[in-house]
């Protein structure tokens, strides 16, 4: 009896040793969601002001979040060069996209994905979970887990449980066609690439991967402006249009600051993505899979879930080439989906704390 109190007892002390060391090395990130909580808590019933928190909050963690699949493999290869010139680079990217979508599509800066069924209708009142999901959404981003903005701020806004149905089943057919075609690309050049990409890089190689970064980089503009924008009138005038661009063009400094901060890892930790050239064939099969699916239609779709399927897919093939044991792969794998499936799940349950239309339209689903 005196050794299971004891050991109980140092189960307890170790744990709470855990707890101390996680709140004095996380202090300064803990009080800041604190306030970030307490603020959302009180601006939330003035829809004027809620808005434009909830805008700001989902601003850096949409793109905080997002900036693996994004810019990952760009700062991860470009880590040698000077922050400030990535960050205008890719800002000045920014700032053109949204221009083009304010001024073809009549101050939409979503290019229309918000013209989608269960969106057209801008917020006039919010439920708090609705103003904190993007301060959840930079919890997860702090623990690493690369989680579909697209289903964690679209869905709370939803009115209709069909429009989620539709994204979600967008984002597995995004993340299939992701694997199997980066599978198909990898196992196909995988020996070429390590049998030419031995010396140091030329410079076209530079050139060729920040025009393929752009690139994507815009495509992703395309499909996740929405994540952002969802909080704000559909059709943004001069003054409301100029406060968006700022700051979300303020925001990716900070991450570029950052170096991409604790998510960045997600891309590290896979074979090959500091070399320009491995990195520059990524974004490139990203950036034509990107181009599929803004051609196929306006529904939103996980962006997020694409690259996982990429990465993945492109892990799998490389282990496959070099005839190594796939316990580890598989393992990463898992990982990398699991917590993109947690992010779903958080996602559709902050969507129907929030949402009362959705929750009685689900309810009334299954019978109840």
């Amino acid at each position: 009896m005196k050794n299971w109190l004891h050991t109980k007892s140092l189960i307890s002390k170790r744990r709470f040793s855990l707890i101390n060391l996680l709140f004095r090395k996380e202090k300064k990130f803990l009080f800041f969601i604190g306030a970030c909580f307490l603020l959302a808590g009180i601006v939330y019933p003035f829809p004027q002001i809620a808005m434009w928190l909830g805008f700001i909050f989902a601003a850096y963690s949409t793109v905080a979040n997002d900036s693996i699949q994004t810019i990952g493999t760009f700062i991860s290869s470009n880590s040698d060069r000077k922050w400030w010139l990535l960050w205008l680079y890719i800002g000045i990217i920014f700032l053109i996209t949204v221009s083009v979508s304010w001024i073809l599509f009549n101050g939409d800066v979503s290019f229309q994905r918000l013209a989608s069924k269960g969106f057209v209708e801008s917020p006039t009142s919010f439920h708090f979970l609705q103003i904190a999901a993007p301060i959840f959404l930079i919890i997860l981003t702090r623990f690493k887990m690369p989680v579909s903005t697209t289903f964690l701020l679209l869905s709370s806004f939803s009115i209709s449980s069909g429009a989620i149905q539709s994204i979600l089943m967008k984002s597995l057919i995004g993340y299939f066609i992701a694997f199997v075609g980066a599978m198909l690309v990898w196992l196909l050049l995988e020996h070429r690439m390590k049998k030419y990409f031995v010396n140091k890089a030329s410079n076209y190689w530079f050139v060729l991967q920040w025009l393929t970064s752009g690139c994507l980089w815009a495509l992703w503009i395309i499909q996740d402006a929405a994540n952002i924008a969802v909080f704000l009138p559909r059709s943004l005038d001069l003054f409301e249009f100029l406060i968006f661009s700022l700051v979300i063009f303020l925001g990716l400094g900070l991450i570029f600051y950052l170096k991409g901060d604790k998510i960045q890892s997600i891309v590290e930790e896979k074979s090959n993505v500091k070399d320009v050239r491995p990195a520059t064939v990524i974004d490139l099969v990203y950036t034509l899979i990107l181009v599929f699916f803004t051609w196929f239609n306006t529904v939103p779709m996980s962006t997020t879930w694409v690259f996982i399927g990429l990465l993945s897919g492109r892990e799998l093939a490389i282990k496959l080439t070099e005839r190594k044991k796939l316990t580890k792969t598989f393992a990463l794998i898992a990982n990398d989906a699991s917590k993109a499936v947690a992010g779903l799940i958080i996602s559709i349950a902050i969507a129907i704390a929030s949402n009362p239309k959705l929750r009685v339209e689900i309810l009334q689903s299954l019978g109840w």
